[in-house]
C-alpha cells in the first residue's frame, strides 16, 4: 500500500525549451518526475524518425523543507530535427503516467541565418574551386560566435568522393565583422577529389548551447540550444591533363627530390657497401600517393634496397607527403663506377605545367680491395701495371699476420684512463667504507652533557599567550618550558606534580579546566597565569633512592 501510494502521488510532466525554431538549431526536450527519484528513464525511440537525438542528460534532486521530504528526477534530450515541418512530439509512458504530446514548427533556415550580424555564423572557403583531380583543396572552416558558450560541437565536413584530413590545431582569435565583435575558431582541412566531374561539399554545422541572460532553461538553466551551418561549396574537380604524360599522375603544389650519402667525392673499394639515401617529398599530396623510391640495376655493383620509411605532416594549411629509402650499393669490380640518374615526373599546381625533380649520374672511381693488388689504372698504364703483377707473383705468398689488436699509441692512452678510472673508484669505496665504520663506533653524547636548551624563547610565548589569553597556545608553551628541565614530562597533569609551589600547582589546575572543561565564571585571567609564573618554574628536588638492606644472604656472593 506504501508504495502504491508513492506512486500515485508521482507527477509526471514534458516541455520543451521553445516550441518554433530553424532548420539546423537544437531543441531541448524535458521530461520530469516528482515524488519519486528512483524512475526509470523513459522510451525516446519513438523519436528517432523524425529527430536526431544529440545527448540526454539526467539529474535527481532531493530536497527537505519543515521536515518534509521531496524528490525528482529530470531527464533532457538534445533533439536536431531532420527537416523542416510541424512536429508532434508524442506522449511518453513514465512510471506508467504519461506526458502530453507537444508541437514543434521548425522553419527553414532564413537567408540570413549564416551570415554576419548573428550571434553565431558559419563560413566555409575553399581553395581552389576547380582543382584537379587528386589534388588538394584548402578547406577553411571558421565559426564566429557573439555570445559565451556554455558548449559547442562544430562538426567536420563529410563529403562523398573525396578524402578528407585535418590540418594542424585550431586557431582562436577575435574579429569585428558588420560593426559587432566576434570570437573566431579557424579551422583548416586538406580536401583530396577522387574523382573528376562536380564535388559538393555539404554545409557546416555547428550546435551548441549559450548562456541565457534571462535565466531560461537549458539543462537545468545551464544555457539555451543555440545553432547555424555554412553554406555548401560546389567543387568543378577536373581531370587530368593530356600533358601529363603517362607517368604516375602527381599534382602538387612543389616537390623535391634528394640524394644523401654518395657524391662525385666518395672513396669507392670493391667489397665496401656504400649507403644512397633518396627522399622525395611533396606539397599537397599524401606519402600514398607518392610512387615508390627504387634504383635500376647498376653495372659494376650490387643494390641492396633497405625498408622504405613514410610520413605525412602538415604546416598548417598543407600537406606533405614524404617517402624515404636508403640503398646499399656494393661495388663488384674495380674501375668508374656511374650510379644512374633518377628523375620523378609531377604537374606543378601552381604554374599548372609538367615538372620534373631529377638527380645528375655520379661517376665513382671504385679501388680494388684491400689486398688484391694495385689500384685501378687507365689503359694507357698496362705496362707498368702488368710490371707491378709480375713483381707481386714474384714475392712470398704467405702474408704477414697483423695482429688485430695493435699496441697503438691511442689504445695505451685508452688503457692508462681504464686503469685510473678504476683505481680512483677502488679508492673512492674504501673511504666510503671506512666512514661508514667510523661513524658506527662513535656513541651518542649522553643526555647528562648535553647543554640545556635556552628556555628563553618558550618562557617569552607563554607570556605572549597568557596576554592575549590564548590559553590552549599558553598551555602549549608552558610544558614546552617545563620540558627545558624535565623532558620527561608529557602533560599539564605531571607537570602539576612535578611542581612544589602551590600557586603554580593550582595555576595549572585552571589552565587545565580552562582549556579542557567548561570553564567557569571563576576562571582566572591570562594576566593572574602569568603572574603565577613570574619567578620560573619550581620543582620539586629529586631524591635518590636508598636501597633497602636485605636480611638475605646474596645469591651469588662475591670471592673473599
Amino acid at each position: 500500500m506504501w508504495i502504491c501510494a508513492g506512486a500515485q502521488a508521482a507527477s509526471v510532466r514534458a516541455w520543451l525549451d521553445r516550441n518554433q525554431m530553424q532548420l539546423g538549431e537544437t531543441v531541448t526536450l524535458n521530461v520530469q518526475v516528482e515524488g519519486d527519484a528512483q524512475a526509470q528513464q523513459p522510451d525516446f525511440s519513438a523519436l528517432a524518425d523524425a529527430f536526431d537525438m544529440t545527448g540526454t542528460q539526467s539529474s535527481t534532486s532531493v530536497n527537505i523543507v519543515n521536515g518534509k521530504t521531496s524528490s525528482s528526477v529530470l531527464w533532457a534530450v538534445g533533439l536536431s530535427p531532420k527537416h523542416a515541418g510541424t512536429f508532434t512530439i508524442p506522449a511518453l509512458n513514465v512510471v506508467g503516467q504519461h506526458t502530453q504530446p507537444l508541437t514543434l514548427v521548425v522553419s527553414p533556415p532564413s537567408a540570413n541565418a549564416a551570415q554576419p550580424g548573428g550571434d553565431v555564423f558559419v563560413e566555409a572557403q575553399a581553395d581552389p574551386l576547380s582543382p584537379y583531380v587528386q589534388q588538394q583543396v584548402l578547406l577553411t572552416v571558421k565559426l564566429y560566435f557573439a555570445v559565451n558558450l556554455v558548449d559547442g560541437n562544430l562538426d567536420d565536413p563529410q563529403v562523398k568522393g573525396a578524402v578528407v584530413r585535418k590540418l594542424g590545431q585550431d586557431s582562436r582569435y577575435s574579429a569585428q565583422v558588420g560593426g559587432r565583435s566576434y570570437n573566431v575558431v579557424e579551422r583548416h582541412y586538406a580536401l583530396t577529389p577522387e574523382q573528376n566531374g562536380t564535388l559538393s561539399v555539404p554545409p557546416i554545422v555547428f550546435r551548441g548551447h549559450a548562456v541565457d541572460p534571462n535565466g531560461g532553461g537549458f539543462f537545468f538553466n545551464q544555457g539555451r540550444a543555440i545553432g547555424a551551418q555554412s553554406s555548401a561549396i560546389a567543387l568543378n574537380v577536373r581531370p587530368r591533363p593530356a600533358a601529363s604524360g603517362n607517368d604516375t599522375w602527381l599534382p602538387a603544389r612543389s616537390m623535391s627530390l634528394t640524394a644523401t650519402g654518395i657524391d662525385a667525392s666518395t672513396r669507392a673499394q670493391v667489397g665496401e657497401p656504400l649507403t644512397l639515401t633518396l627522399r622525395l617529398e611533396a606539397q599537397g599530396l599524401g606519402f600514398e600517393q607518392l610512387p615508390k623510391l627504387e634504383l635500376p640495376s647498376i653495372d659494376g655493383a650490387d643494390i641492396y634496397p633497405d625498408k622504405p620509411v613514410t610520413q605525412d605532416k602538415d604546416d598548417g594549411q598543407w600537406l606533405y607527403g614524404v617517402r624515404e629509402r636508403k640503398f646499399a650499393i656494393v661495388p663488384n669490380r674495380s674501375g668508374p663506377l656511374t650510379l644512374p640518374p633518377v628523375s620523378v615526373v609531377w604537374w606543378d599546381t601552381a604554374h599548372d605545367r609538367a615538372q620534373t625533380a631529377q638527380l645528375p649520374a655520379i661517376t665513382l672511381n671504385v679501388q680494388p680491395a684491400a689486398g688484391s693488388g694495385a689500384p685501378a689504372t687507365p689503359p694507357v698504364a698496362q705496362g707498368a701495371q702488368q710490371m707491378q703483377l709480375t713483381q707481386a707473383a714474384a714475392a712470398p705468398k704467405n702474408p704477414i699476420a697483423v695482429p688485430i689488436f695493435a699496441d697503438t699509441t691511442e689504445l695505451r692512452l685508452w688503457r692508462t684512463v681504464a686503469f685510473a678510472a678504476i683505481t680512483l673508484w677502488a679508492l673512492t669505496l674504501l673511504a666510503w667504507i671506512a666512514w661508514l665504520l667510523g661513524r658506527r663506533g662513535k656513541q651518542p653524547p649522553s643526555a647528562s652533557t648535553q647543554p640545556a636548551p635556552d628556555s628563553t624563547s618558550a618562557r617569552r610565548a607563554f607570556a605572549d599567550a597568557c596576554k592575549r589569553e590564548d590559553f590552549p597556545a599558553a598551555a602549549r608553551a608552558l610544558l614546552r618550558w617545563a620540558r627545558q628541565t624535565r623532558p620527561e614530562l608529557r602533560n599539564l597533569g605531571e607537570l602539576a606534580r612535578a611542581i612544589s609551589d602551590p600557586s603554580q600547582s593550582a595555576a595549572i589546575v585552571d589552565l587545565q579546566r580552562i582549556c579542557f572543561g567548561a570553564g567557569g565564571p571563576d576562571k582566572p585571567s591570562g594576566s593572574d597565569l602569568s603572574r603565577s609564573f613570574a619567578g620560573g618554574l619550581v620543582f620539586r628536588s629529586t631524591v635518590k633512592k636508598v636501597p633497602i638492606a636485605s636480611h638475605l644472604p646474596d645469591l651469588y656472593p662475591a670471592d673473599s
